[in-house]
């Protein structure tokens, strides 16, 4: 696939001190990944936390554009009482899980077992070969983080690893990682708003445009 893409242009251009992460090459994984079937798993701590739900929200509806379902889906509906209005309503996603979503079963697993283990445990239940782990971790270092990539490893899945500029422990369990060209946690967490949204972006044209 060429690179000739306004999304991704307009992205180097808008924030040059991004433009040599490796956006197009985590758009191809999760590309792939959409294409054959695949789901999306992201997860953080604290502010990484509410990025993997924003994350979430752009995938799973409408971000850019207005997805609406194929005619062939929309007359599936056209039987039922009020069928018609709920095909216009619904809107096609990019199947997509936040890990941080689930207080009770992440307390449950911290109380139980190890608060190391919240990410991994739910990445063993869900994954399947072919999805893909968003993993976001300002230091590179967030034990629960590491713990949740390398079990992605184990069930065959593709990392996609966000972090500060340093090396650091998810590296070496990482297909593409972004190092933000900062190692200030806040600075980090300003630099991932922009990358993320372009990749939501590339993947929604690539799918649904």
């Amino acid at each position: 696939m060429g690179r000739e893409n306004a999304v991704y242009e307009k992205f180097r251009k808008d924030y040059p001190v991004l433009k040599e992460q490796p956006v197009w090459e985590a758009f191809e994984l999760l590309l792939k990944s959409c294409r054959n079937g695949g789901k999306i798993l992201v997860c953080g701590n604290g502010g990484s936390a509410s990025d993997s739900e924003h994350i979430v929200g752009e995938l799973m509806k409408g971000f850019l554009l207005k997805r609406q379902l194929p005619d062939e889906e929309k007359e599936k509906f056209r039987s039922l009482e009020g069928g018609e209005v709920l095909s216009e309503q619904l809107q096609q996603g990019i199947p997509a899980i936040s890990l941080n979503s689930y207080t009770s079963l992440m307390t449950a697993v911290g109380n139980d077992t190890s608060f190391d283990m919240i990410f991994a445990q739910q990445v063993y239940a869900y994954g399947q070969p072919g999805d893909v782990l968003i993993a976001m971790t300002t230091s590179g270092n967030s034990a629960n983080i590491v713990e949740g990539a390398k079990t992605a490893r184990v069930k065959g899945m593709k990392v996609l690893g966000i972090t500060g500029e340093k090396e650091s422990a998810l590296l070496k369990y990482c297909d593409v990682c972004f190092r933000m060209p900062s190692t200030e946690t806040y600075r980090v967490q300003e630099y991932t708003l922009p990358l993320y949204h372009t990749l939501c972006a590339m993947l929604e044209e690539a799918v649904f445009g």
